[in-house]
């Protein structure tokens, strides 16, 4: 009987959603330049996550862009999720061509991966990873590196969930014959106090900043 009831359950959450969601259809003047699929409720089925290049022009002089998520409803596609702010437009950064964007769904929870160079020898390399919980998407974790080519590489990853946070700046010689004193390494393990998790289409990227205790160093997020 209990099987059953779910079964019902099931059923009638499928109808609603069906009511409730818009039908996806490509908005004209959008280019898809990435897609994926994966089980991001916990229902058993995939969901389709499609990034497209859109027809706005950004302050850089490329296009932003945007994603869907999308559910597949009695052979319908439906737009289950959108957001405009979380991937960087096409023409972000020092070297556009050797940008790169990596989605994927993984243990049911929507990753972003998204690399560009914010000079000619500096790399910003992001992942935000966002799990549906209590009727929305939310930020779980993240992982913010910034390396250059040969001075240093810095790591920095939060998660959530546990407040645990892990500071990680690596230094090195340049070996270019000069002077300079390169600085110590510094490791650090903590855990931050949230008061609550970030929703997905409320987190904008870099707007973050935690402090880092008995350290005038901070980082953002």
């Amino acid at each position: 009987m209990k099987n059953f009831l779910s079964f019902l359950a099931l059923i009638f959450l499928s109808i609603l959603q069906s009511q409730e969601l818009k039908d996806f259809t490509i908005p004209k003047g959008y280019e898809k330049i990435l897609e994926t699929k994966g089980d991001l409720d916990k229902d058993g089925k995939d969901e389709i996550v499609i990034v497209f290049n859109t027809d706005i022009k950004s302050k850089s002089e490329g296009l932003e862009r945007k994603f869907f998520i999308l559910k597949n409803i009695d052979g319908k596609l439906k737009i289950w999720k959108e957001n405009s702010n979380l991937v960087f437009d096409s023409k972000t950064g020092f070297y556009p061509a050797d940008n790169e964007l990596k989605i994927s769904i993984k243990n049911n929870c929507l990753n972003i991966s998204q690399m560009y160079f914010t000079n000619s020898r500096h790399t910003d390399t992001s992942k935000y990873t966002f799990r549906f919980q209590n009727g929305d998407f939310y930020l779980i974790g993240a992982s913010i590196q910034f390396d250059d080519t040969c001075e240093y590489n810095f790591k920095n990853e939060v998660n959530f969930s546990t407040g645990k946070v892990i500071i990680d700046e690596q230094f090195s010689d340049c070996d270019d014959g000069s002077d300079r004193k390169i600085p110590e390494n510094y490791y650090k393990e903590f855990t931050h106090r949230f008061p609550k998790l970030i929703k997905m289409n409320d987190f904008k990227i870099g707007e973050n900043e935690i402090k880092i205790p008995n350290s005038k160093k901070s980082f953002s997020y």
